[in-house]
């Protein structure tokens, strides 16, 4: 799954870069500019990949802190 997080953020680092919608006054529900309306889906899409990661990725216990040796 770790691999699968990976592959997704790299994803997103790629999708953010949108060259696409700079010159497109396309609205969506006829108010949103529909480059406004990519990065708030792009934002939902990071967050649930954020999600990903805390469920999975994440350590369930927390590593035990080892006593500075005397």
């Amino acid at each position: 799954m770790k691999t699968v997080v990976g592959i997704l953020i790299v994803l997103l680092l790629v999708l953010h870069q949108d060259i696409w919608f700079w010159n497109d006054g396309t609205l969506v529900f006829g108010f949103l500019p529909i480059g406004l309306f990519y990065h708030a889906c792009l934002s939902i899409a990071a967050g649930v990949v954020w999600w990903m990661a805390t469920k999975h990725c994440w350590p369930a216990e927390p590593p035990e802190a080892e006593s500075p040796s005397s």
